[in-house]
């Protein structure tokens, strides 16, 4: 088999998918029991072995429990076992600049005490093309070095964990960000917060580059 080949997802993983977003949705509700087999091959137009597969898929992920003799329960996952990825997209922006803000910060303050010489270069780079778009009004530019920054800065922290996640919460704020600037006059405009952070992650002084980056969080959210 072609390692490069992605391979298809199967009649019961479709399913499975459709069944989980009904869940997360509100579609079931917790302790609910799952309809019987039948009305569920009618419902999704398949054969009874893929009903099997898709619940045995769902009790795996954590999002079904099989109670013997009585029948198939919803769980009450409570997010847990849904991709992060997938439930930043249904969470409120509020929510979501609450967390990010809380990440940049700590990663600003590990970033001061961990930054290789090749992070500052990096960092330097991308807070120069930041500047340089928003000059020319480069929306798109400068909202995708302005994220790099902050991915660059995840990376310094040498912390693998907080930079997988701020990774993930960076695509989410990539494209709020596209939503919600027209031209570059909000970044053009704002107080030279960025270079002050910077400075501070260059002098390994992680109580400054934490006031600093919540000086930044305090701008963005205005």
């Amino acid at each position: 088999m072609n390692p490069n080949i992605i391979p298809r997802k199967s009649l019961a993983d479709e399913v499975a998918s459709k069944l989980q977003d009904k869940i997360l949705k509100g579609g079931y509700k917790v302790n609910q029991k799952l309809p019987v087999e039948a009305e569920l091959m009618k419902n999704f137009g398949v054969g009874r072995s893929t009903i099997r597969e898709a619940v045995k898929i769902l009790v795996n992920s954590g999002f079904l429990r099989v109670q013997q003799g009585i029948g198939t329960f919803i769980e009450d996952s409570s997010g847990i076992n849904e991709p992060l990825g997938q439930r930043l997209k249904r969470a409120s922006p509020k929510s979501i600049d609450e967390v990010r803000e809380t990440l940049e910060m700590k990663i600003a303050e590990k970033a001061a005490m961990n930054r290789t010489g090749n992070d500052i270069s990096k960092l330097e780079h991308f807070l120069s093309k930041r500047t340089k778009a928003a000059n020319e009004n480069l929306v798109e530019e400068c909202i995708e070095a302005h994220v790099n920054f902050y991915i660059v800065l995840a990376e310094a922290s040498k912390n693998d964990i907080l930079a997988d996640l701020y990774k993930l919460f960076a695509l989410q704020l990539k494209s709020d960000l596209l939503n919600a600037h027209d031209d570059t006059s909000f970044f053009k405009n704002a107080p030279d917060h960025h270079h002050k952070l910077l400075d501070s992650v260059l002098r390994e002084d992680p109580k400054m580059a934490w006031y600093w980056s919540s000086k930044i969080t305090g701008h963005m959210a205005k």
